[in-house]
């Protein structure tokens, strides 16, 4: 049996008849239809180009050349998990090396009762009518406003779904330990392809923290990445993204929320590594009482692209949003942010607040930034900001004057734009991670001469 595709893709999801066969053994056969439905429609659109509005600033002309292979498993052993990029960090952990499940290194901490963490297919044995009801429904555009909506990665993942992570909190449960799911990436046998799906559920009044990590070990991968997060009534979740893929990966991924009456969602979203870097954070708030928490920090250097996208649906009126990304770019990287928030006709009383703040550290440095409010109800408070810049050349004098030389005075204070989004991170040992991570960072960058030499 094929799939009848009318236009076949080329590059990225040429492979896909080859697998199929592959695919169709992980999951009830009814994922099968759902899988042959999306690479149909992704095949219908393609890679985008830059005359693609969502993807006007984002070249991916190297997803055209067929160089990424499907991939599979590569052996990684505890000491590389735990050691390299952010760390060992106490947690519940399930594991994926190149999206298949590595239970060897994997840390099964005891959960309270009713708690399921474990892959897609086993969720599907234990916890299959949460599955039925989510999986697929939550990190779609279908049926919401905006003329530019574009799902076509999140469809090429569903074609390729195989295995993924599942958690699920059952309703009025407190799930004290950080909840780790961990994507190590290991391309040792020439650039590869990955899919990593992960369904998050929290029923009424329950509460987690998740860190979802992305870490390239070796190679070149294209990770595509999608995630979808259910929030119940009052439910409460801190999300940690993290990505620190290698330095000629391309990272595109999917977040998509649902809240529910009056619950509360923190989405810390961290960027330090991949080539090229696109994030859309898509939270649909449907219930009243909702807040929402939208935290990004991004250092990109060299020839980076890094690109986030976030969107926020005020469907429901009494919610509040809170909105702050920071960007930090040297040498020849570039950044793109595009915050949308759209309030709804019945979504009144709607707080909506977002600022956007992009550090050059280099003449060759640039970002592209819009925010876009769609407001169809009048009793609303919405704002955004946005502001783009150097660093402040008195704030430089103050601190060589002291005897800090140039290097070190640079590097505190771009600390000190970024730190802030990650003192919002709760889960002590990622956020000391990534704190000693964006020193190494930033001292790289750092090694560049004085502004007055460089012109700038």
């Amino acid at each position: 049996m094929t799939t009848d595709l009318q236009s076949r893709p080329r590059g990225i999801g040429s492979d896909y008849e080859k697998v199929r066969k592959l695919l169709g053994s992980y999951g009830p056969e009814r994922l099968e239809e759902l899988r042959d439905e999306a690479i149909r429609a992704f095949a219908a659109v393609g890679i985008p180009t830059t005359k693609d509005e969502e993807f006007k600033y984002l070249p991916l002309r190297v997803l055209e050349e067929g160089q990424f292979a499907s991939a599979y498993g590569a052996t990684v052993s505890r000491h590389e998990a735990e050691s390299g990029a952010i760390g060992k960090i106490e947690a519940a952990t399930i594991a994926f090396v190149n999206g298949q499940a590595a239970p060897e290194l994997s840390h099964p901490y005891v959960l309270p009762g009713g708690v399921f963490l474990g892959t897609l297919e086993d969720g599907f044995g234990v916890i299959a009518d949460v599955l039925d009801e989510h999986l697929g429904k939550i990190a779609t555009l279908a049926g919401k406003l905006g003329t530019t909506n574009d799902d076509r990665f999140v469809q090429l993942n569903t074609a390729y779904l195989s295995e993924g992570a599942v958690l699920f909190v059952p309703k009025g449960v407190v799930v004290e330990t950080p909840i780790h799911i961990q994507y190590l990436n290991r391309a040792d046998h020439g650039p590869c392809a990955i899919y990593p799906r992960t369904l998050i559920v929290l029923e009424a009044d329950a509460q987690a923290k998740v860190v979802e990590s992305h870490v390239g070990l070796d190679g070149i991968v294209f990770s595509n990445a999608v995630t979808e997060i259910w929030l119940g009534h009052s439910a409460k979740l801190e999300h940690c993204k993290v990505q620190i893929e290698g330095e000629h990966s391309v990272h595109i991924a999917k977040v998509g929320a649902h809240q529910e009456v009056g619950s509360t969602l923190t989405s810390n979203n961290v960027n330090f590594g991949g080539k090229i870097v696109r994030n859309d954070i898509d939270v649909f708030l449907g219930g009243e009482h909702t807040e929402t928490w939208l935290n990004g920090a991004n250092v990109g250097s060299g020839e980076q692209v890094v690109d986030n996208h976030t969107r926020i649906d005020h469907a429901m009126p009494n919610c509040h949003s809170f909105e702050v990304y920071k960007t930090v770019l040297a040498d020849k990287a570039q950044g793109v942010f595009n915050g949308k928030i759209f309030v709804y006709k019945d979504a009144q009383k709607t707080d909506a607040k977002q600022t956007n703040q992009a550090l050059l550290l280099s003449p060759t440095a640039a970002i592209n930034t819009k925010p876009q409010l769609e407001i169809f109800a009048d009793d609303v408070k919405c704002t955004h900001g946005a502001s783009i810049g150097q660093l402040r050349e008195d704030a430089l004098f103050y601190l060589r004057s002291r005897g800090i030389p140039y290097a070190e005075a640079r590097s505190l204070l771009v600390y000190a734009f970024v730190a802030e989004v990650l003192d919002k991170i709760t889960v002590p040992d990622l956020r000391d991670s990534l704190e000693r991570m964006l020193f190494e960072k930033l001292r790289s960058v750092s090694e560049l001469p004085p502004a007055e030499e460089t012109g700038a």
